[in-house]
């Protein structure tokens, strides 16, 4: 009885999350940890945590396809996991081979046509690894509807350093002028294939650091993180909703920053002229939400009224409304 109430609950608060959510972000990535804790808590070993881990993947994809996101990245082995003993990479390189043949003839894969692709220095796993990477990828390489990034012997500092090098040795070499670098450059560098900028990062098993992570993609777009504390074996729809509502919010205060300011700008517009306040508010149209481009609309017949002794007849005052 317990557990049927605990189900019941569980879906009536999904339904509750997923109506508070918008659109929601378009790249997802996360970092799944808590696989080997998972396992020692169920007194198994670690590679069982791996294999219960691999089906929680499966099944964010398919929260993903009802969200309507665009593109996951999943962090499954970082260059830091090579200094992790043989007995234990071993069976996990074993995990990541069949599941990369597995997701590649599945049938929901091709269906929903779904583009795998691997991130990271490939050249550094097993050659079976990168044999299925090999095959996963060129048996999805015509679709595009959504993107799975898989992150295998990924290391953020590594990708841009080497991105560094590579632009360097360019320069030196009398094929890029130093002026010409820009953030083109640099993303023509980075680990194999391009990814769009992740929009949230979320975490589980409990540490709240984001270790090396996607850095370029991340930082530059101030992307949302959230900390949970299941493993990722554990790691439920609701906890999916809670790191989407957790990006909304940051995403709407975020919005209401940029508005805050371009409010400002407008003010501090005084006795410029009418037409030239609108040029600026036209140039902010594409970067505010709707409502924040009404806010910044409704400051410019007030500066002008300010400004203008007898305004037209098309001039009137507007009162700004209190906060």
């Amino acid at each position: 009885m317990y557990s049927w109430l605990s189900r019941q609950l569980r879906r009536a608060y999904e339904q509750v999350l997923r109506r508070e959510i918008g659109e929601g972000p378009t790249h997802v990535g996360i970092i799944q940890d808590g696989n080997r804790r998972y396992a020692r808590k169920q007194g198994d070993e670690t590679p069982e945590g791996h294999r219960a881990g691999a089906s929680t993947s499966e099944q964010v994809l398919n929260w993903c396809e009802q969200l309507d996101i665009a593109e996951l990245t999943l962090y499954a082995f970082s260059t830091e996991n090579f200094d992790r003993p043989p007995e234990e990479r071993e069976p996990l390189f074993d995990i990541i081979e069949s599941k990369l043949y597995e997701l590649a003839d599945s049938k929901r894969v091709h269906d929903t046509e779904v583009r795998i692709r691997a991130i990271g220095e490939i050249d550094r796993l097993p050659d079976r690894v990168q044999e299925a990477i090999t095959y996963a990828e060129a048996e999805t390489a015509d679709y595009d509807r959504f993107r799975l990034n898989v992150a295998l012997a990924y290391g953020g500092r590594n990708e841009l350093l080497r991105a560094t090098r590579e632009a360097t040795a360019a320069v030196d070499a009398g094929e890029l002028a130093l002026e010409e670098i820009d953030v083109e450059t640099v993303e023509s560098h980075l680990y194999r294939q391009p990814i769009r900028d992740v929009d949230l990062i979320i975490r589980t098993g409990g540490d709240e650091r984001t270790s090396n992570f996607l850095p370029w993609h991340a930082n530059g777009n101030e992307a949302a993180v959230y900390f949970c504390a299941p493993y990722w074996p554990e790691f439920s729809k609701v906890d999916f909703l809670r790191g989407i509502r957790t990006y909304e919010a940051r995403e709407e205060s975020w919005q209401q920053t940029k508005v805050d300011r371009a409010v400002t700008l407008i003010q501090a517009l005084g006795e410029v002229e009418l037409t030239e306040a609108r040029g600026i508010g036209r140039r902010l149209h594409e970067q505010l939400p709707g409502r924040g481009l009404e806010e910044v609309t409704d400051e410019l017949p007030t500066q002008h009224s300010a400004a203008s002794e007898e305004p037209t007849e098309t001039e009137h005052t507007q009162t700004k409304p209190a906060d």
